[in-house]
């Protein structure tokens, strides 16, 4: 395939006219090029005969496609590629001259076995922004070895301050290491692109998951920085603001977001127990933070008698930051999630839909994922 018939233009989206080559699988890159095609960018997902190995990640299973994979493959076309032939070679060259991005994920040293190494590709392809995902980066101790989302949230810390107090260091229950590398990666696409039009240049846009873990962990790692502390497990605790916890009340778990003085005096007004907010204990956000146990113990013998629903429902109208702990099912379904057209669907392809809203250039799903060599 030449790169004059590789491309189409979208009708429509903020990132019309922008032609991504995607040669990234499993999560971080296809998010990536997920939100890209989102907003109108004209996405090439190239794969390997066998396909990305998410197609295979289940069940559940979509036909015979696994779950995993549709949710973070949409709004692309589909192109299968054997990169390890002179021919697959000669074709993916074709597409990098008339792409504008390219994104990949593969092994340290791939690139350069295929005869695209960074010498040739700033020389063949100066226009080409160049955005590669890795697990650590190719240089220092760690440089090019393999990295998945568990294995990067243990490296980078994450996993030693999630989990409950005393209790044993948790993964968080997304990849979000993954996800962020994969915000990252759309952010510096950008900003090379922008700069580009300065330039003229494309340039390399170098992500890796450790670095997204380190990022993330604001603001233990601001409070270590400070002091040279490690900070352990906290649950669902924030480990400098109180109350801010889940809380039990009769009929299920409550989550209190109290950020000021305020707020704290009104949630105790509001749930009758005033006394509370009085307590010298609890003064401060600092003298509340060194009573957390007496005070959460307090505060729930208060919430013991509240619905869960209209609690949270009216301290959110008196401006105390609150909700319900709600299962998926719950979550998808909110009316909220509805009224955000957060939840897409065509035909009989259902995904999440785009975080971020343009008013006059909305995201918008235009294709489901490509089936394997569509």
């Amino acid at each position: 395939m030449m790169a004059d018939t590789g491309w189409q233009e979208a009708e429509d989206g903020a990132l019309k006219g922008l032609k991504v080559l995607d040669l990234s699988r499993v999560l971080a890159g296809p998010y990536a090029t997920q939100m890209l095609g989102d907003h109108g960018a004209d996405v090439l997902k190239v794969e390997a005969p066998g396909g990305d190995e998410t197609r295979r990640w289940g069940p559940p299973f979509i036909a015979d496609t696994a779950a995993y994979f549709m949710g973070v493959n949409r709004n692309k076309r589909g192109l299968v590629l054997d990169l390890n032939t002179p021919e697959g070679q000669q074709a993916l060259a074709g597409l990098m001259a008339g792409a504008d991005v390219m994104i990949e994920n593969f092994k340290k040293g791939t690139l350069d076995k295929w005869g695209f190494d960074r010498g040739r590709l700033e020389h063949d392809f100066p226009h080409l922004v160049h955005c590669r995902i890795t697990g650590y980066g190719d240089d220092g101790p760690c440089g090019g070895l393999p990295g998945y989302d568990a294995a990067l949230q243990a490296m980078s810390g994450m996993m030693s301050i999630n989990g409950e107090t005393g209790g044993r260091a948790l993964r968080v229950g997304v990849p979000v290491c993954d996800l962020v590398t994969g915000l990252n990666a759309v952010i510096g696409i950008l900003m090379a692109v922008r700069e580009r039009e300065a330039s003229g240049k494309g340039q390399l846009v170098d992500v890796s998951l450790l670095d997204a873990g380190l990022a993330m962990l604001h603001p233990h790692s601001a409070n270590f920085l400070a002091t040279g502390k490690v900070p352990g497990r906290t649950g669902n605790a924030h480990p400098n603001i109180t109350p801010y916890d889940s809380y039990e009340t009769a009929t299920g778990p409550v989550f209190l977001a109290v950020g000021s003085d305020r707020q704290f005096a009104k949630l105790c007004e509001m749930i009758g127990a005033p006394g509370i907010a009085a307590d010298a204990r609890f003064a401060s956000n600092a003298d509340r933070c060194a009573h957390r146990a007496d005070l959460k113990a307090l505060l729930e013998q208060a919430l013991a008698g509240f619905d869960v629903d209209t609690l949270a429902a009216d301290l959110n109208r008196a401006g105390v930051p609150a909700a319900p702990v709600l299962d998926l099912a719950l979550a998808l379904n909110h009316p909220q999630t509805a009224a955000r057209g957060m939840v897409w669907e065509q035909g009989g392809y259902r995904s999440v839909g785009s975080p971020v809203h343009l008013s006059r250039t909305p995201a918008r799903l235009r294709r489901g994922p490509p089936k394997l060599e569509e």
